[in-house]
């Protein structure tokens, strides 16, 4: 713990008036976005494809979008939509 808070403060003024959001880059500069990116995309793959398999693709997308794998659980306790009931066909 005490490594990752002099690599965060390092540079920084403690007494400056920016010192926190100078950490708090310093703090997100230390965060892998690239695998963040690929897991995020993994995801939405997964979560779009349950989506589908529910019958519900744009809800599935959503919902792996905002919460990762939590909403896929989401998306498979939601019931299947029910088909609506259409007119009949016209007869000529």
């Amino acid at each position: 713990m005490d490594e990752l808070l002099a690599r965060a403060t390092q540079g920084v003024d403690p007494d400056a008036p920016g010192a926190f959001w100078r950490i708090f880059v310093n703090l997100l500069n230390m965060l892998p976005w690239a695998a963040i990116f690929w897991w995020n995309l993994l995801f939405i793959a997964v979560g779009a494809l349950l989506g589908w398999w529910r019958g519900r693709t744009a809800e599935g997308i959503v919902w792996a979008l905002v919460l990762g794998p939590i909403g896929w659980i989401v998306i498979l306790a939601r019931p299947r939509p029910k088909p609506r009931a259409g007119p009949p066909p016209l007869r000529s």
